[in-house]
């Protein structure tokens, strides 16, 4: 870290108050953020969260054509806040209005891209299950956050004081871009030649449908990044809020199952299909005015499409940038991937996948 950005974090904690506080280095993800957990002289627990703002592609401003996203790069085409810290404290602040656990944001200084938050403990479900937590209380906890956020319908610009966020849509393009990414990362990964332009049109072809769906069923507002380690149990809170809520700042209007496939599919931990399927009865017996079968099969194409894209901009593009500990998390998401298939529905998109990905080449 550079001596600049170091002086203006301790500027920052100063004028905040906190320039006593012991200051802990967190493990992080594959963000460009960083965390430290502040301890202060009178004890409490607090987390510092360090996002430069340079270290980030452009987003994507509201009203964009899809050639200006496109030519802005990946985080405009695909709507996510780089890391915006006015995204993350509207998101939190909006959140919280609506009686779930996001953390309480104590200070921020959305230019410099520094935030002191509330700490929500260590409970993250993934630790707990890992722990011999039973599973299924801790889902049905993240199933019923979903169904209260999806009971009103969301501002199109969230608001926190000074700081404001546009809540916009996940559109095709943004899908589109996404699982395209396996396209681009997953030949080079995998040692297999670049797709040829038949093997990319068919694709283009098969998946088109698919984000149109998804598009026009985007209604709720939608976490985007909703698994087991971005969840804490705070089982001293009561219903949903028992829930922490944590790396959201990427949040959009999309449809209800969009979160569903992150929480049910997680990339980082086996969900069985037992599981998957109770928790899915759960969400839709909470939710009777969705068509049940159309509403299961958006499910299985986007948890597909989001297979997709995992396999491709995260694990592949992460291992080839020398993160090889995501390989590990590979299987997994092509048997997610290989169970969505089997929907009769999407048997053109499995017969795509047998043809151009053989076996051996599925990591």
């Amino acid at each position: 870290m550079s001596s600049d950005r170091e002086a203006l974090k301790a500027e920052f904690l100063r004028q905040a108050g906190f320039a006593d506080a012991q200051r802990i280095p967190l493990s992080g993800d594959a963000s460009t953020r960083s965390y430290e957990r502040l301890r202060t002289p009178g004890g409490a627990s607090l987390i510092f969260m360090d996002q430069p703002p340079a270290l980030e592609s452009s987003v994507c401003p509201p009203g964009a054509t899809r050639e200006e996203r496109l030519a802005l790069g990946y985080n405009a085409a695909s709507r996510l806040a780089a890391g915006s810290v006015a995204a993350f404290v509207a998101t939190a602040t909006y959140l919280k209005s609506r009686g779930l656990s996001a953390p309480e944001i104590i200070a921020h200084d959305v230019v410099a891209g520094l935030c002191i938050l509330e700490d929500l403990g260590d409970g993250l479900f993934a630790s707990l299950i890992a722990g011999g937590e039973d599973e299924r209380p801790l889902y049905e906890a993240a199933v019923d956050v979903q169904v209260a956020l999806q009971a009103e319908t969301p501002p199109d610009v969230l608001h926190a004081g000074e700081a404001a966020w546009p809540l916009l849509t996940y559109d095709a393009l943004a899908y589109k871009v996404g699982a395209d990414t396996f396209l681009e990362w997953w030949p080079k990964f995998a040692g297999l030649p670049a797709f040829g332009d038949e093997a990319v049109a068919e694709w283009d072809a098969l998946w088109e449908p698919v984000f149109v769906r998804g598009e026009a069923g985007a209604a709720v507002f939608t976490h985007r990044d909703y698994h087991a380690q971005n969840l804490l149990w705070l089982p001293a809170r009561s219903g949903p809020a028992r829930v922490g809520l944590i790396d959201f700042q990427d949040a959009l209007k999309a449809h209800p199952a969009w979160d569903l496939t992150h929480l049910l599919q997680d990339a980082r931990r086996d969900v069985s299909a037992e599981l998957e399927a109770l928790m899915l009865e759960r969400f839709l017996a909470a939710r009777p005015e969705l068509d049940r079968e159309a509403f299961l099969a958006d499910y299985r194409a986007l948890a597909a499409s989001n297979a997709a894209r995992i396999l491709g901009r995260v694990f592949a593009r992460q291992a080839i940038l020398g993160r090889v500990h995501y390989t590990t998390y590979m299987p997994r998401t092509w048997r997610y991937l290989e169970r969505n298939l089997q929907d009769p529905a999407l048997s053109d998109l499995k017969t795509w996948f047998d043809r151009h990905v053989p076996r051996e080449a599925r990591a």
